[in-house]
């Protein structure tokens, strides 16, 4: 079977490839597991390292809001479709109709290419508890809960949900999506995520590097390991399709912690590992303060625990899976 991954040469995207290529089977539109013989990583440009070495991997670039560039993408009945490609929720912001092309046309595009084949091929779809928000959000949100999104980005995930579930009802495909909260620990450089911050502040001063905060040390977010963000998506994968009932969206398990938590495992695995740490300074950024401020402060995920997706024990190990993958 053919696996497309969209927004792939991603870090996320690249190591779930490199998940997938281990597994080496997934659940095909038929309902049996079927070799994976092809998978492709599309984005926007392929101008990063790939770290995906595999006869069975191919790089395909363009506009995922080109129908005809879809439709060439999504050529089998036999396929499946992890859908990562976004623009994050610091640029939606500032780029409403850049947000609107790839987040809604862009996954419109797509919906409706798979639409077209034979069978139910499965997706899943990268949202985000940025689906939550307004004035009546209390501090923890579960799956059932109101979504108004205060966030152009989070609009579009929402939009792109309610899309999946409506899809996965007339039968068109099998589509299911993972809620992300914030992910840690992205290597390389920051990206347009209002959450950026929330890996700056493991990777810099693991490497060594000063890190300024864009937020008070006391402000609250759930977070989620990449690691355990890859599991998730290859267990909604394989999920049967029973226990979603008539809602595909599912919160991811993810810890919730203050900033100091995070600045305090630094601390702690710096120490234990003998690392000389950058320094962590704290820089409002009211930008960043008010997106963060529209997001909910914790997030419960019963059900991704009843469908055996994966939680992180603790943030001392996403931070020494960061050193062990990317600084040893």
């Amino acid at each position: 079977m053919k696996v497309l991954i969209t927004g792939g040469t991603g870090f996320i995207g690249q190591k779930l490839a490199r998940a997938l290529l281990a597994r080496g089977t997934l659940t095909a539109p038929s309902g049996g597991q079927a070799e994976i013989d092809e998978l492709v990583l599309f984005d926007a440009q392929v101008d990063v390292p790939i770290t995906v070495d595999d006869p069975r991997v191919r790089l395909a670039s363009g506009d995922i809001a080109d129908k005809a560039t879809v439709t060439a993408l999504v050529d089998r009945d036999d396929i499946s479709v992890f859908h990562l490609a976004s623009i994050l929720s610091g640029g939606g912001e500032k780029d409403f109709d850049l947000a609107m092309a790839v987040n809604f046309y862009g996954g419109l595009a797509l919906f409706d290419a798979l639409r077209a084949r034979a069978g139910r091929p499965r997706l899943v779809f990268a949202s985000s508890i940025a689906v939550f928000g307004g004035d009546a959000m209390g501090p923890t949100v579960g799956d059932r809960v109101k979504q108004t999104p205060q966030t152009t980005y989070g609009m579009t995930k929402a939009v792109g949900e309610l899309l999946i579930n409506d899809y996965s009802r007339k039968g068109f495909f099998d589509g299911r999506s993972a809620r992300l909260p914030t992910a840690i620990v992205r290597p390389g450089k920051p990206n347009s995520a209002a959450s950026s911050f929330v890996s700056a502040v493991f990777r810099e001063p693991l490497s060594g590097q000063p890190c300024a905060l864009p937020v008070a040390p006391e402000t609250l977010m759930p977070v989620l390991s990449v690691d355990s963000i890859v599991g998730g998506f290859v267990g909604l994968h394989e999920a049967d399709a029973d226990g979603f009932g008539d809602d595909r969206a599912v919160n991811l398990p993810s810890l919730t912690v203050t900033v100091q938590d995070m600045i305090d495992s630094v601390q702690r695995v710096g120490a234990a590992r003998g690392l000389t740490l950058g320094e962590i300074t704290v820089e409002p950024d009211p930008f960043i303060e008010a997106i963060v401020a529209t997001w909910p402060q914790g997030a419960s995920h019963e059900r991704a625990l009843a469908l055996g997706l994966p939680i992180d024990e603790s943030l001392d190990d996403a931070a020494n899976a960061f050193v062990d993958e990317h600084l040893s």
